[in-house]
């Protein structure tokens, strides 16, 4: 496989392809982020390690989702055991996205640490354990940097396992390498990612804006709060919808060439068509 560049402006490209791909399949894709947000509910509640093991089935379950969305850019419907596609793939690669799983849970809860460190573990007991929040929490100076210090050191870890899943499922990279080659990746197409992300952002706001504006013109305050969940619940199937198409387009099969073991990242440019098949 190579590593393929592209243009600032395939960041709007892969946020319209979600959105419509999203909307050819609405029940299937909506339904399916429905039972991936169940499944990772239910596993925060097992006994003592609910919340690792909530995070250990992340990268796999969203890697569900992304063959979710390639099977509707199809035309096709897909069907809720799409969902565990990582766990069907053969053993080898079953317990390389077992071990993917593992090495994010295992830099999520650093992180956590490192946040407990600054604020004696009152942002990670809320995030990971939850809880009431009270203002009086939120404005104290140590909550706050602990949260900063969160955001900053997520993005890293973020970006590390961004394409990480889908290498490993669909071009048989051992885990380790699928880190670099997903940080490569993502480094390289920046520009993009950062324009999909500020798209998604704006996207997000506006929802949100016109909620409130239909609250105020009907007179009724509540009508913003009960809007706003299931709103914000579709706005996330979209997006998760969309980060199909940010792995389709920042790789480029070989037709001949190394094995995924080996495969070497070769830098290629190609401009996106925006088709969604």
């Amino acid at each position: 496989m190579k590593l393929n560049i592209v243009p600032a402006r395939t960041g709007i490209t892969w946020v319209k392809l979600g959105i419509k791909t999203f909307l050819q399949q609405p029940l299937a894709m909506s339904g399916l982020f429905f039972m991936f947000m169940a499944l990772l509910s239910l596993a925060t509640l097992v006994p003592f390690i609910g919340a690792a093991l909530a995070l250990a089935l992340l990268p796999a379950t969203t890697l569900g989702l992304m063959a979710a969305t390639q099977e509707a850019s199809k035309g096709k419907f897909p069907m809720p055991s799409i969902l565990i596609s990582a766990f069907r793939a053969g053993k080898q690669r079953m317990r390389a996205m077992i071990l993917l799983g593992a090495l994010y849970a295992i830099g999520f809860l650093a992180l956590m640490g490192i946040s407990s460190l600054i604020d004696g573990g009152q942002f990670a007991k809320l995030y990971l354990v939850g809880g009431k929040i009270t203002e009086d929490m939120v404005l104290q100076s140590g909550f706050q940097m602990a949260m900063w210090v969160t955001l900053a050191l997520y993005l890293p870890l973020s970006l590390l396992f961004w394409h990480a899943p889908a290498l490993v499922h669909w071009h048989g990279v051992s885990p380790v390498k699928s880190l670099f080659f997903s940080l490569m990746a993502c480094y390289k197409n920046g520009a993009a990612l950062t324009v999909y992300g500020l798209v998604w952002t704006g996207i997000f706001l506006l929802a949100m804006v016109v909620v409130t504006l239909i609250a105020a013109l009907l007179g009724n305050p509540m009508f913003a709060g009960l809007a706003m969940f299931p709103v914000a619940l579709v706005m996330m199937a979209m997006f998760f919808t969309s980060i199909y198409f940010t792995f389709r387009d920042s790789f480029m099969p070989t037709p001949s060439g190394p094995t995924p073991e080996v495969a070497v990242l070769e830098p290629a440019t190609r401009e996106n068509s925006g088709d969604v098949t």
